[in-house]
């Protein structure tokens, strides 16, 4: 995988709506953005920008509208920050992950369902 770029928390929210909805021009983004944050147009134009010369977003001029398509995938991203909460939090083990959640109890017993439902497919599989 290769070396994604550093996205914050803000740069986030607005690459969730691109990836969700690209192509996706400056006010489809703004217009998505003012009904679930706080932040004035001005704001996420910023951030729409920041994310491009941060190489996660390119655009395209059509007229006098510019369309963003995102240049990270959204899955590689997500796994990579996974990796590195791991990293960081847990020396990279998942299962003090999960138990420090399971003792705090952070896990709901719908959400332990769902990952022994995943465990015993990746089992069945011949998982790693």
């Amino acid at each position: 995988m290769p070396n994604l770029p550093q996205i914050s928390e803000a740069e986030f929210e607005v690459m969730k709506i691109v990836w969700k909805y690209a192509p996706i021009s400056t006010n489809e983004i703004t217009e998505k953005l003012v009904k679930t944050t706080t932040w004035n147009p001005k704001t996420i134009q910023t951030l729409i920008k920041r994310l491009v010369t941060k190489g996660a977003l390119s655009y395209q001029k059509q007229g006098r509208v510019f369309v963003y398509t995102p240049l990270v995938k959204e899955n590689e991203y997500i796994s990579q920050e996974s990796n590195s909460f791991l990293a960081r939090y847990y020396d990279g083990n998942i299962t003090s992950m999960l138990s420090a959640f399971l003792e705090n109890d952070k896990l709901t017993e719908t959400e332990i369902d769902s990952l022994r439902s995943l465990l015993a497919k990746k089992t069945k599989k011949g998982g790693k």
